[in-house]
């Protein structure tokens, strides 16, 4: 298996990250990316950028260094009725939607209180992945919501990051655990380095490592092909993007 799309990638907009867009599209043409998703952090995050940043991706070629660019946002899951901070009319400039729990955003509360959050974060509809789950501060019921992600077709991230012992200290193990429901569920996985730096990019060994060890369906891993990730887009009711036409 190969991965050739990272879905979960920052810029020097996100405040805590420190390359731009064309370093980290250079970085993923050398890593044999095909699609680069920039996700920087929504407004609630401290540092991140004004909402106009999201919107306004529209002036950022769909094509940098021969790499597919999908505009992206990762949002903060802001409450237990599982709002995000992204305004809905700006949406129809975002092709990728991340949530994710973020510490300074929602404080860390109980089991109980994270799964009503995620439950709620995707029977919203607003997002397409749930990012970095392992974070051991989130505990959550993994079996219900990762059936309900699966209902509603909410990919799971399996981020690279979390795996290396170096960010979410303690993820590892509840991120095995989240791949292994996840596989005898059948859910639908992305794979992100979540880069702060342009020598991040396309970093998934780790993800990959571990969606293999479990033997998921490639065809389950939206990362894996230009075709099964943009296919997926449009499974959430995404317009086609024309300028992938030969991607998908």
């Amino acid at each position: 298996m190969k991965i050739v799309v990272d879905t979960h990638t920052h810029t020097v907009a996100s405040g805590h990250a420190y390359s731009t867009i064309t370093e980290n599209a250079l970085a993923a043409q050398s890593k044999g990316l095909q699609i680069l998703c920039n996700t920087d952090h929504a407004p609630q995050m401290p540092g991140s950028p004004h909402i106009w940043h999201f919107s306004n991706q529209r002036v950022i070629p769909r094509f940098l260094n021969g790499v597919g660019i999908i505009r992206g946002v990762e949002v903060n899951t802001l409450n237990t009725q599982g709002e995000i901070d992204y305004h809905d009319d700006n949406g129809d400039y975002v092709d990728w939607f991340l949530a994710s729990f973020h510490e300074p955003v929602f404080k860390p509360a109980t089991e109980a209180e994270h799964t009503e959050a995620l439950l709620n974060v995707i029977k919203s509809g607003r997002v397409d992945a749930l990012g970095h789950l392992g974070n051991p501060n989130f505990k959550f019921d993994i079996e219900t919501v990762l059936a309900c992600a699966k209902e509603h077709n909410v990919a799971i991230e399996v981020n690279n990051s979390s795996l290396t012992g170096m960010s979410r200290v303690g993820s590892i193990p509840n991120c095995d655990e989240i791949v292994r429901v996840g596989k005898e569920l059948g859910v639908y996985f992305t794979t992100g380095s979540d880069a702060h730096f342009w020598s991040e990019i396309g970093e998934l060994e780790h993800a990959q490592a571990l969606l293999e060890e479990y033997q998921v369906d490639e065809e389950k891993i939206i990362t894996s092909s230009t075709s099964r990730f943009l296919n997926f887009l449009l499974l959430r009711g995404k317009r086609p993007i024309v300028e992938f036409a030969e991607l998908y």
